[in-house]
């Protein structure tokens, strides 16, 4: 069971997420979450990648997949993953397809969480983040369509749209049948 989640900031993927690995039994692998403990633990990716972070930069596709890779080979994902926040870009999952078919793997589907903007904006307002302004989140929104658009298109049919708006648990009860399970 190998999943990867899309949608915007807000669209509650971490939430939706870590109900799913619980219920499912795979990990819920993100990639804030792995920047954090590869820092954290001061490895050498992690190391690379607070180097472009302390710079102010984004950190490179090839240090994120790498990070990913590593993650992949961890035996609590040998039997499937939910993966969030990779692929972002198509580069990425080429990447992701090429890391998965060297094993002779491919993913389940691409959970797509799919929520209107407004719905988005009052999620993230209710947050109470100093930086999540209404200007600031839709600016993001917008990257995350530029960004995102190209890797709908890309991943086609393997697309699952869930509608994400509701509760938590109708939108995991969606997701649950959605996946079939």
């Amino acid at each position: 069971m190998r999943y990867v989640l899309l949608g915007p900031p807000g669209a509650g993927k971490g939430t939706q997420a870590a109900l799913l690995s619980e219920k499912l039994g795979v990990p819920h692998i993100s990639t804030g979450d792995l920047f954090r403990a590869n820092i954290g633990e001061g490895t050498p990716l992690g190391l690379e990648a607070k180097s472009y972070i302390d710079a102010g930069k984004l950190v490179p596709t090839d240090v994120t997949a790498r990070m990913v890779e590593d993650r992949l080979n961890q035996d609590d994902a040998k039997d499937g993953f939910l993966l969030d926040g990779f692929p972002r870009t198509v580069q990425q999952a080429d990447i992701l397809e090429k890391l998965l078919s060297d094993k002779d793997l491919k993913l389940d589907g691409v959970l797509n969480f799919e929520v209107s903007e407004d719905v988005v904006v009052e999620r993230m307002l209710a947050r109470g983040r100093a930086d999540d302004t209404e200007e600031t989140i839709r600016t993001r929104l917008g990257v995350y369509r530029e960004e995102t658009f190209p890797l709908i298109e890309h991943y086609g049919d393997a697309i699952i749209s869930i509608k994400a708006e509701g509760t938590v648990e109708e939108i995991n009860e969606r997701t649950l049948q959605a996946m079939g399970k």
